[in-house]
C-alpha cells in the first residue's frame, strides 16, 4: 500500500476542472514570461504617468506585526516575501537537478556548468571596468548584470525556439539554475550586512523541522505552511535575505521517490507551488520593482551604472558564455550535450542577459539607503538591457532554426540519436 496523499474519489467537478486548467497555463513557460512582461509594463507606465505619486504611495504602505519586526512596506513584502516563494521552487529544482536530473552528472553538467560561471564572471568585469572609470563609488552594484530570470528566458525559447533541440531547454534550464545559485550566494554573502546569529540558528532549526516533516507521512503536511512562515520570519530577522529561506527548505524536499510514492516529492511539490509563483509572486514583485520613473529625470538615468549594466546584459553574458564553453569543449574531454552546436549557444547566451527579476532584487540590496540615482537608473538600464537581450535572442532563434543542422552537432564524432525539438 503505497502512501500517497489523500485524493477525493467523487467525480470531478466543473470547478475543479477549470482550476486544474487554470494551474497548468500557470505553469507554463510562455504564461509567466507574459505576466512578468505584462506587470513590468504596468508599473514603467503608471510610473511615468501624472498619477506616479501614487505609485510610490500605493508601495510604500506599511502592514503586518510590528512585534515580529514585520511592518514592512508592500514593496519590502513583495521583494522580502513574495519572492521567496519562487526561490522555494527555485530550491525545488535545484535539489532535483542535483540529485535526479542534469547536474548529477558532471560529464553532462560541466559545460553548463562553465557557462554559467563564465555568464557571471565576465558580465561582473564589464560592469567593473565601466564603473571604475566613471563613478567608483557605484562598484558596490558589480553582481547586478550577473543574474537571469529563468522564467523570462525559458518564454523567449518557447516562443521563438519552435523547431530547435529540446536539449537546448535543458542546456538554458541547467545554467540559469545553476546562475541562480550563484546568485543566491552572492546575495548571502555580499548584501548581508548585519547577522543576528540566534535569529540564523532558529531559522535554520525551522529548516531541520521541514526537512524532517516533508519526509513523512502526507498527513503531517498541514504543518509544512506554518514551519515554514516561521523559518522565513526568523531568517528576516537574522539580518540574511529573507529568499534565502526559500531556497533552504527547497532543498531539503526529497529528489527520489518514498514511502512507496511514484514520483519525487520534489516534483509533487514543485508543480504544485510552481503556478502561484509564476501567477502571483513574479508579476507582483515585478509590479513592484519595475516602477522607474524617468520623467524629469533629465540625465541621471544615462551614467556609468546604466551603461555598465547594458553592457554586462548585452554583451558580456555572451562573451562569459560562449568564451567559457569555448574552453572547456576545446581543452577539456567535455562535450555539449547530444544535438547541440556552439551556434546554438548565441542565442542561448543572449537569453542570459535577461536579468529581470534576480538582477532587479540586487539592485535593491546594491543600493538599498544610498543613492536613488544610481537605484534609478540600475533599475532602467535592467529594463533595458533585458528588453534588448530578448529581442536580440528571439531573432537569432529563429535564425537558427533555419540553419540546415549536421548529424554530429556537437562533434563527439558519435552521430547526434536525440531528435526531440522544442514545440514537437
Amino acid at each position: 500500500m503505497t502512501d500517497q496523499p489523500p485524493r477525493d474519489t467523487t467525480a470531478d467537478t466543473s470547478g475543479s476542472s477549470r482550476g486544474r486548467r487554470l494551474q497548468q497555463w500557470a505553469a507554463l513557460d510562455t504564461t509567466s514570461g507574459a505576466l512578468l512582461l505584462i506587470a513590468a509594463a504596468v508599473a514603467v507606465i503608471w510610473a511615468n504617468s501624472p498619477w506616479r505619486d501614487s505609485y510610490d504611495s500605493l508601495l510604500s504602505v506599511e502592514i503586518g506585526p510590528q512585534a515580529l519586526h514585520l511592518h514592512l512596506s508592500l514593496a519590502h513584502w513583495a521583494s522580502d516575501g513574495l519572492l521567496a516563494i519562487f526561490f522555494f521552487v527555485v530550491g525545488v529544482e535545484l535539489k532535483h537537478e542535483f540529485v535526479a536530473g542534469s547536474l548529477r552528472d558532471l560529464r553532462l553538467a560541466g559545460v553548463p556548468i562553465a557557462a554559467a560561471v563564465g555568464g557571471m564572471v565576465a558580465p561582473a568585469l564589464f560592469y567593473v571596468v565601466v564603473v571604475a572609470l566613471g563613478d567608483p563609488e557605484a562598484l558596490r552594484g558589480w553582481a547586478i548584470p550577473t543574474a537571469t530570470d529563468i522564467a523570462f528566458a525559458l518564454a523567449v525559447l518557447a516562443i521563438f525556439g519552435r523547431g530547435l533541440p529540446l536539449a537546448l531547454r535543458t542546456f538554458l534550464l541547467t545554467l540559469a539554475v545553476v546562475d541562480d545559485l550563484l546568485g543566491i550566494i552572492v546575495i548571502a554573502t555580499f548584501y548581508t550586512d548585519e547577522i543576528d546569529f540566534v535569529m540564523l540558528l532558529g531559522a535554520i532549526l525551522a529548516v531541520c523541522v521541514f526537512a524532517v516533516l516533508v519526509r513523512q507521512a502526507w498527513k503531517w503536511w498541514p504543518l509544512l505552511i506554518p514551519v515554514a512562515l516561521v523559518a522565513w520570519g526568523l531568517m528576516h530577522a537574522s539580518g540574511v535575505h529573507a529568499t534565502v529561506a526559500g531556497v533552504l527548505l527547497g532543498f531539503t524536499v526529497p529528489a527520489v521517490a518514498i514511502r512507496g510514492e511514484r514520483h519525487p516529492r520534489t516534483e509533487v511539490l514543485g508543480e504544485a507551488v510552481r503556478p502561484y509563483s509564476a501567477a502571483i509572486a513574479l508579476p507582483i514583485f515585478a509590479f513592484a520593482a519595475a516602477g522607474v520613473t524617468v520623467i524629469g529625470g533629465g540625465g541621471a538615468i544615462v551614467q556609468p551604472v546604466s551603461v555598465g549594466i547594458v553592457a554586462a546584459l548585452v554583451v558580456g553574458k555572451v562573451v562569459g558564455v560562449l568564451g567559457s564553453t569555448w574552453v572547456m569543449t576545446r581543452f577539456t574531454p567535455l562535450r555539449l550535450p547530444d544535438s547541440i552546436g556552439l551556434r546554438d549557444l548565441l542565442p542561448i547566451g543572449m537569453l542570459t542577459g535577461v536579468g529581470f527579476t534576480v538582477a532587479l532584487l540586487i539592485a535593491e540590496l546594491s543600493f538599498e539607503g544610498g543613492s536613488d540615482d544610481h537605484a534609478t537608473a540600475a533599475k532602467a538600464a535592467i529594463l533595458v538591457g533585458s528588453v534588448v537581450s530578448a529581442a536580440l535572442a528571439a531573432v537569432l532563434l529563429r535564425w537558427d532554426a533555419r540553419q540546415v543542422r549536421d548529424a554530429d552537432m556537437n562533434r563527439d564524432n558519435i552521430p547526434d540519436t536525440d531528435r526531440d525539438v522544442i514545440g514537437g
